[in-house]
């Protein structure tokens, strides 16, 4: 399982973690997984996106209950290094969470133009773990709630044989006044198909601090048989600020 890096906000998140008089010398492990949690229990499982699947036996947040396939950076450590379940690999302590917008592919229509906007935004990381496209980006804005979707549009054709989809800020009439990070992930299992196991996707983006202001982002999602979607590299999540739809 590959280890994250997470700087500001999630550090200053899991500070408390080494003050609760645990030991410090026991590992404490970052990752992105999703949670499954049909029943609405305390003693969820979530799953990393390399497929490993974890149990909460004990929590420094008790009362934390997530909801079914909400996204997480969850902070946890391990209490069996050998697997005791056929449904999990390993039983572990939750420490503390930060909850990842979690959203779906949204179907664009004339009615609906306005309110998903086309604001300026610069994408910072774009890749895509598990059945998800996760996306780090950075927005000017000072205290509105800024809206976030993936959009497909149907009146746009495309001959390339590509799944084109759009990244979408609106700013909510925010003034510009401080840049602000975020992180959203986004189902892309609608996009499964029976006759393939993956699917070329293009994602296009209006990002501020480029060349050209209209972006492409080119990725594969791997599905069913196909080679897991694991980023390689370990991510490095600076601070996470701002409210997001």
């Amino acid at each position: 399982m590959k280890k994250i890096l997470l700087f500001s906000l999630i550090i200053t998140l899991f500070m408390a973690c080494n003050s609760n008089g645990d030991d410090i010398n026991t590992p404490q492990y970052l990752d992105i997984a999703t949670v499954e949690n049909p029943e609405q229990v305390t003693n969820f499982i979530f799953v990393l996106d390399d497929s490993t699947r974890i149990k909460t036996a004990s929590s420094l947040i008790p009362s934390y209950c997530p909801k079914d396939g909400q996204r997480l950076i969850v902070n946890y450590s391990l209490l069996n290094q050998t697997p005791d379940s056929l449904n999990f690999s390993y039983k572990a302590q939750l420490n503390d969470v930060y909850e990842i917008l979690t959203k779906g592919i949204f179907d664009i229509t004339p009615e609906t133009e306005d309110s998903i906007g086309n604001d300026y935004v610069y994408i910072d990381e774009m890749w895509i773990g598990s059945h998800f496209l996760n996306v780090e980006f950075v927005y000017p804005g000072y205290n509105k709630t800024h809206y976030i979707n993936l959009i497909s549009d149907s009146s746009k054709t495309y001959t390339d044989g590509k799944i084109h989809l759009e990244f979408r800020h609106n700013a909510n009439g925010d003034y510009p006044t401080y840049y602000k990070r975020g992180i959203v992930s986004f189902d892309l299992s609608s996009l499964e198909t029976n006759t393939s196991n993956q699917v070329q996707i293009v994602v296009h983006s209006n990002e501020y601090g480029r060349d050209t202001n209209a972006q492409t982002y080119k990725l594969t999602y791997s599905y069913g048989n196909a080679t897991s979607n694991v980023k390689p590299e370990k991510i490095q999540i600076k601070s996470l600020t701002g409210k997001f739809k």
